[in-house]
């Protein structure tokens, strides 16, 4: 059973206090009371609570007083103040203080909540991104993987677990979804990291120079092989091999391949010795295996051999929280690349870009961000140089499936500003750089939005 959320109200007027209580209770959290600044510090330094609510004015301590209190022994508890309207400038200068939020009498009963959701949300993204290290490990290497979203944090948080291991991985996602940053990112953070990182695509190399690119081959053991190759594998050996497209491998090579993972050695076309090899594999394909496995254009043995343990890269539609994100960091790597002092987006094209369905996955955001960077006419990219998005969803991404159709534009600028915040660990410049605002409107725009600046 999830366990309710535990909010101090402090507050000396006792009918407004029980008022409070009962009102936040039915809102489905667990609360206390106190009658004073003072009470309230001893509360919060002997029990955890979650929220801190508590009036301005009070006959011992105020507010502002144990707002600070409480600040300096436990800075990670969230405190709404109240106040009057001719209190406000008091409030104001609490929140420089560190208050959350404030709210004036007599309370807006649906801005109090609302604040109260957004402080909760807070806390849960502040936790979710400190499971996530501590679960990770403060030395996992992400390899320039961008995404704090649910779908990926789960990706990761097995990456983290699987990436030590000795274990052959199947990699398997649409085309487009970071397979390849997903098999590197399992190869930087094992024991094999100081080994060589090989990739081949087989999809991209002919049936008859497969062999010889995977094994090697000798001197004389074709025509044009005037001298001895060494293969991938032995090119990969004391580090990690990725195979992509590994459902486009031949029948007959899948035969060699399963025995070169059964006896770790291979021998070079031509050749009659067999050379030992120690080499962590890991396959990626954009097809289902098991389809291929069942119609026998894929070998059921070597599914097995490869699948000891299986990730799937979500699509991007499935993760639509790292859509801006991705963008901007895709905008400012091809404005540079590019020399073009480009801001950032209009919200019109950021609302346009979270709406469409990607097909091809971060692959097409990529490509279309940089034709619309090299396309911009002015500092922000617009809806205008975005012809590629189509306005219209894919056909593939039914009405019910995407949510996304009916946020409000705020909510996806509020997305953006705190998921960069949350990617840039908090660094509010850095943040309002790669946004293209001054940290002043970022300052105005978190206050806004109940997160402290």
């Amino acid at each position: 059973m999830k366990q309710k959320k535990k909010i101090l109200v402090v507050d000396d007027d006792t009918a407004h206090r029980t008022m409070l209580r009962a009102l936040i209770v039915g809102w489905g959290y667990d609360v206390a009371e106190a009658d004073d600044g003072s009470t309230a510090v001893a509360e919060v330094r002997i029990k955890p609570y979650d929220l801190v609510l508590t009036d301005v004015r009070m006959l011992k301590v105020s507010g502002v007083e144990a707002l600070r209190e409480i600040k300096s022994f436990n800075p990670a508890v969230p405190v709404i103040i109240m106040t009057a309207y001719s209190s406000v400038e008091s409030a104001v200068s609490a929140i420089k203080d560190g208050a959350y939020d404030y709210l004036t009498k007599p309370l807006d009963f649906d801005k109090l909540k609302l604040s109260l959701e957004r402080a909760m949300e807070h806390i849960h993204l502040k936790e979710e991104n400190r499971l996530l290290k501590e679960n990770l490990g403060i030395s996992f290497d992400r390899r320039n993987i961008i995404g704090c979203s649910p779908a990926m944090v789960r990706l990761l948080e097995t990456v983290a677990l699987v990436a030590p291991s000795e274990a052959t991985v199947l990699i398997t996602g649409e085309s487009g979804t970071g397979k390849e940053l997903i098999a590197g990112a399992i190869h930087f953070n094992s024991a094999r990291k100081e080994g060589p990182f090989v990739k081949i695509n087989c999809a991209a190399i002919t049936d008859t120079l497969l062999e010889s690119e995977l094994f090697g081959h000798e001197k004389g053991s074709f025509t044009g092989a005037d001298r001895r190759k060494e293969g991938r594998f032995i090119q990969a050996n004391g580090g990690s091999f990725l195979l992509d497209e590994i459902s486009e491998m031949p029948l007959a090579m899948q035969v060699k391949l399963l025995r070169v993972l059964q006896e770790r050695e291979i021998t070079r076309v031509g050749g009659e010795n067999a050379v030992k090899t120690d080499v962590r594999v890991i396959a990626a394909t954009n097809r289902d295996l098991k389809e291929m496995v069942a119609s026998g254009a894929f070998r059921e043995d070597l599914y097995y051999r490869l699948n000891v343990v299986s990730l799937n890269t979500p699509p991007l539609r499935e993760k639509r929280e790292d859509i801006p994100l991705l963008a901007q960091n895709f905008l400012g790597m091809f404005a540079e690349k590019n020399r073009k002092k480009i801001k950032g987006f209009t919200p019109a094209a950021m609302v346009r870009i979270v709406k469409y369905g990607w097909p091809g996955n971060v692959r097409e955001l990529m490509n279309a961000v940089e034709r619309a960077v090299v396309l911009a006419r002015s500092d922000y990219i617009d809806e205008k140089d975005l012809p590629v998005v189509d306005s219209k969803e894919p056909e593939r991404m039914s009405s019910q499936q995407d949510d996304t159709m009916s946020i409000p534009l705020e909510e996806i600028e509020k997305a953006t500003i705190l998921k960069t915040l949350e990617f840039l660990k908090g660094n509010k410049s850095e943040t309002a750089r790669r946004l293209g605002i001054t940290r002043r409107t970022l300052h105005k725009k978190l206050k806004k939005y109940g997160v402290m600046p």
